[in-house]
């Protein structure tokens, strides 16, 4: 075999090393079995020669008994130099979600020579077990290598809040560094074939459960015994760690990108580092998976770790990298999931790396399908109230007294504001009265509930708009293909469906909320009205309505834009919410309605607010809320959570648009009144109806 590579096959008439050792033993056996016969002659005519001591059989063992441990070293250096070839050989290509400015989105991270952290001044060595007292400033290799089980490794800053600190600490320990991979050629005993991994270490996890360090793996499997027949092979598959789990795949399955033939390109996400094949927003909802949403999207930027080759021997790994010896914490200790991980010689995949994949393995992860806004996609909003739940316990866990503060709070101020309002009487209809905060919502929701179908059915087209872009544009980039590799056809296609997809959204968003207000109208009135009929009656204010909408938010984006004049952005959203019945039942348009309706919720903005806030909560938060828990607590697809959300959003959607007319009534008879009109016959008796 080469040196290099082992490449060349061994010659026929070329005896191996284990051939060598046979043929000596051989040699060895019949010399004995001669010397023992010539000290047996030599005994029976002692008395006559007297030079028996001069042929004894030691002096022939001596020089051949060594021949095995001679041919030993030439073994090991042979196999580790083809250990070595074929780490280099597949070493994986890193792809990391680029990070476009310091401490903003992206992986800051790269995996890292751990050699950095030895002897380092900054890093501190603490325990043991459930104490952090101070053990060594900079600890050493030889001291990790004591074993130190329950001890900790702690690095400037706080995981719990973790802010800029741990990103600026490693850029200044890493300069001059070159990102590094381990690489290890490992068998398992009982399993046929062999796994080639390569340990990633990285300085700091920012997933939902932010810790110090984090160490992930790829491994690569063959059908052979030792690292020169892999040589000779391809390999049979690979595995990607993901948190707890691992995600695997044939070598020819097209998932796996392969980059000049033989480097597996290998997509981390942001922040948790866990391995995944291509570049999605990938969801996780238990251990295995991770608890939460990875991040791989683009842009990015390769990586080409170099490869550190680890010993298969486990007394020479274990002086030549002492720090694999250390069965302590790599980070700070901490509470539950924030505490600092154990090193790769704890883990199940480093005795038994071929049990691992093929009891943990799963062919696939959950990338986030295409949805729609708002309440219809359950799956973002699975990943805000995760990303926005961890941050919430990581502060409650970092000052609990305050935590409990605030919630204590809270509870008594919802409970103050439930109190200072009326809740009845809670009649429907007659719009044209005055109601107090409870009192709108309790007649919104009870002319809701009792025409129920109606309105699922006003949006019903509103759910169906919100998500035909995202199912039409995954369409399209599917089908594209068919264009061959002309790119510009593609993205042209692709661009111009979506910009008519995006334009269909509001205007069927502006016309089912103009339905809902004629159905409010017609229902007060006390004239049958169905989803055809509401419609068709609003079908003549939905293009009023839609111009007047986007040009406020036009003027929205342009004030936001400047930063200076957000409060302005404020203030004009906020006259704007009773936009739509003053289009609708007064006939206005464009700026007229804008100061229509500033002029009805100036005076009782803050209700307004409140009551608007509520109705468009709920509308658009409980489809998603209630997708992601099925997400959380079933097995269902992804798909299936995001339909049910949709239909709850359809039921819910057109509430704001009631909850709206309601809120426009009350403040129009309260200007009524305020102003001398004529209160006896133009107006409604407020009283209670049966």
């Amino acid at each position: 075999m080469t040196a290099a590579g082992g490449s060349a096959p061994v010659r026929p008439d070329t005896p191996s090393p284990r051939h060598a050792v046979e043929s000596t033993g051989t040699r060895l056996r019949t010399r004995l079995a001669l010397g023992v016969l010539g000290a047996a002659l030599s005994a029976l005519v002692a008395p006559a020669a007297g030079a028996a001591p001069t042929v004894q059989a030691p002096t022939v063992q001596a020089p051949t008994v060594q021949a095995p441990t001679v041919q030993a070293p030439t073994v090991q250096a042979a196999s580790a130099s083809d250990e070595q070839a074929l780490a280099e050989r597949y070493a994986p290509v890193v792809r990391l979600v680029q990070q476009a400015e310091d401490c903003g989105r992206g992986e800051p991270f790269q995996p890292t020579d751990v050699d950095v952290l030895l002897g380092n001044t900054t890093v501190a060595l603490r325990g043991p077990w459930d104490t952090d007292d101070l053990v060594k400033i900079a600890p050493l290799a030889d001291d990790l290598g004591k074993g130190l089980a329950g001890y900790h490794l702690d690095f400037p800053g706080s995981p719990l809040q973790p802010g800029c600190t741990y990103e600026e600490w490693a850029d200044t320990q890493t300069l001059g560094s070159s990102p590094t991979t381990y690489a290890r050629v490992v068998t398992e005993p009982g399993e046929d074939g062999l796994a080639l991994q390569y340990w990633l270490y990285y300085p700091f996890n920012d997933f939902n459960n932010k810790h110090e360090s984090d160490w992930e793996m790829i491994q690569v499997e063959f059908a052979a015994a030792d690292a020169a027949t892999a040589l000779q092979q391809e390999p049979t598959r690979v595995g990607f760690s993901q948190h707890e789990g691992v995600e695997i795949a044939r070598w020819d399955d097209p998932k796996l990108e392969v980059a000049e033939d033989s480097h597996p390109v290998v997509h981390p996400a942001a922040g948790s580092h866990a391995n995944y094949f291509d570049a999605a927003l990938h969801l996780g909802r238990s251990g295995q998976q991770g608890f939460g949403c990875d991040d791989t999207r683009a842009p990015s930027v390769d990586v080409r770790p170099a490869v550190v080759l680890v010993p298969s021997d486990a007394s020479e790994a274990g002086a030549t990298f002492p720090w694999l010896s250390y069965t302590g914490r790599w980070g700070q200790r901490e509470s539950s999931f924030y505490n600092g991980p154990t090193g790769p010689n704890t883990k199940d995949q480093w005795t038994a790396p071929l049990t691992w994949t093929d009891a943990e393995g799963t062919d696939t992860a959950y990338a986030v399908p295409a949805s729609g806004l708002y309440g219809t996609e359950a799956t973002s909003a699975f990943c805000g109230i995760v990303s926005s739940g961890s941050n919430a316990l990581r502060g409650a866990m970092n000052n609990p007294a305050i935590a409990a503060a605030a919630l204590v709070a809270l509870g008594l101020v919802m409970a103050w504001l439930a109190g200072r309002t009326t809740w009845r009487p809670s009649a429907p209809l007659r719009l044209a009265r005055r109601r107090s905060t409870g009192q709108v919502i309790s007649a919104v929701w009870r002319l809701y509930t009792r025409r129920l179908a109606l309105f699922v059915g006003i949006g019903l087209p509103i759910t169906v708009a919100m998500v035909l872009p995202g199912l039409a544009s995954a369409w399209i980039v599917s089908t594209t293909e068919a264009f061959g590799d002309d790119g510009t056809m593609r993205r042209t296609i692709v661009t111009v469906t979506g910009l008519l997809l995006a334009l269909l959204a509001p205007a069927t968003v502006a016309l089912g909320q103009a339905a809902a207000v004629v159905a409010v109208r017609e229902i007060d009135g006390g004239r049958r009205v169905g989803v055809s009929r509401a419609y068709s009656v609003a079908s003549p204010r939905a293009i009023p309505l839609l111009l007047t909408q986007l040009a406020i938010g036009v003027a929205l984006v342009a004030c936001l834009v400047t930063v200076v004049l957000a409060p302005v952005a404020v203030v004009l959203f906020v006259v704007s919410l009773l936009l739509v019945p003053v289009v609708v039942l007064e006939g206005l348009s464009g700026w007229a309605a804008v100061r229509r309706s500033a002029h009805l919720v100036r005076p009782s903005w803050v209700k307004v607010v409140v009551l608007v806030g509520l109705t468009a909560g709920l509308a658009y938060g409980v489809g998603a809320v209630l997708g992601a828990v099925l997400i959380l607590t079933t097995s269902l697809p992804l798909a299936v959570s995001n339909a049910v959300s949709g239909f709850v959003y359809a039921a819910l959607a057109p509430l704001v648009a009631v909850s709206s007319v309601y809120i426009y009534a009350d403040v129009v008879v309260r200007e009524k009144l305020a102003t001398g009109a004529a209160r006896d016959g133009e107006l409604p008796a407020e009283a209670m109806l049966p």
